[in-house]
């Protein structure tokens, strides 16, 4: 986890800094290094720039975990943090999604990029602070340095090692053994940070296994061990038992109806949320994940606006607070899930508006995944 008496005994500039730049992560590993970059020692690429990325496979429309690892970003970007979008086509074949149609892979990269472009309203492109740049992995797998790091990445790396990362692909341990080059998708991986000379790792706390593995390689190598930062993870709306280490749960694109895709118009929002899992006394619901983790960092507050004649509205920004409140039966629980539906409407209101005027990615989009 985020280390706090190691944050506590940074420079004060840099305490503030790191703790603005990692502001919302569920978790931190490896502060340390970009710490020694901000205090003079050499970054990765050797410049003094961060250099950070995410590496995503191009595999369907976005959802709302989109807007987690979004605003992470431009908490990095605001720091002056570099950030490169992989764009994970060939990530994207290995983990057979669109059939291994490369075609359909590629539209969905160009979706992705525009996608970002928007929640990250339109940042200056290129390798300077405060940029952003989309690269494809089969850019940067053209290079026979690229394949080098690849096989030292799997070097001494056992079977059962590699196994245990599979749920970073959504594939259970026993899924591939039928598959070879769903082996050499942790080592792929690992190989892009090296590659792309990173210090700072994001992903889903469903990628921190694949972010452990690349630590092991570093240290197996002596190479830069980049610092690692993770996300919370948005639940599916149907809800589950509890979370579980393979994220089986979690919000994904795959089901549409279990998931808020960020085109969902006001009326599907609101069809979704009467849907939604949320059950009086337990706390565990991707409507209270949703309120924390995006409502109120992004409006800052949660209006409830019940029927007159069932009650006053009421507004909360804290969250638990309005957990509270829906577990003593203050707020009915419909009335939670409505107050969701609209605070998620003002919030992707300007997302719909942008792709309503842009219509031809999202067109394609729409062809390719039905």
């Amino acid at each position: 986890m985020f280390n706090a008496n190691y944050v506590d005994s940074l420079d004060g500039e840099f305490r503030e800094k790191i703790i603005s730049m990692f502001r919302g992560c569920e978790e931190v590993i490896g502060v340390e290094h970009v710490n020694n970059v901000l205090s003079g020692k050499p970054s990765h690429s050797g410049n003094g720039q961060l250099n950070a990325y995410i590496g995503l496979e191009p595999s369907g429309k976005a959802h709302l975990g989109w807007l987690i690892l979004a605003n992470t970003m431009k908490n990095m970007l605001n720091e002056g943090v570099n950030i490169t979008i992989l764009l994970a086509d060939w990530h994207a074949w290995v983990n057979d999604k669109f059939g291994r149609d490369m075609e359909k892979i590629s539209i969905a990269a160009d979706y992705m990029s525009e996608v970002f472009r928007v929640l990250l309203n339109h940042p200056a492109e290129g390798s300077g602070p405060g940029q952003i740049k989309f690269i494809r992995a089969s850019e940067v797998m053209d290079s026979g340095k690229y394949w080098e790091r690849v096989l030292r990445c799997s070097k001494n790396m056992s079977l059962s090692r590699v196994r245990r990362t599979f749920t970073i692909m959504g594939r259970d341990e026993e899924s591939s053994d039928h598959d070879l080059s769903a082996f050499y998708y942790p080592a792929l991986q690992a190989a892009d940070v090296f590659e792309l000379q990173i210090d700072i790792a994001l992903g889903g706390m469903d990628q921190r296994k694949a972010h452990m593995y690349m630590r092991e390689v570093a240290d197996r190598n002596k190479w830069i061990k980049a610092t690692c930062i993770h996300t919370p993870m948005l639940s599916g709306l149907k809800g589950s038992s509890g979370r579980m280490d393979s994220f089986d749960h979690k919000m994904s694109k795959s089901d549409p109806n279990n998931a808020v895709l960020i085109h969902d118009t006001p009326s599907k929002l609101k069809k979704k949320m009467r849907k939604a899992f949320l059950e009086v006394g337990n706390t565990s619901s991707a409507i209270f994940e949703i309120a924390k983790y995006i409502v109120l960092p992004m409006l800052g507050e949660i209006v409830v606006t019940p029927k007159p004649e069932f009650g006053e509205p009421s507004s909360y920004d804290d969250i638990d607070l309005f957990i509270d409140a829906v577990s003593k039966e203050k707020i009915h629980p419909f009335d939670a899930k409505m107050a969701i539906a609209e605070g998620l409407s003002e919030i992707l209101s300007p997302i719909n508006e942008y792709f309503n005027e842009e219509s031809e990615i999202l067109s394609a989009m729409n062809d390719i995944t039905g």
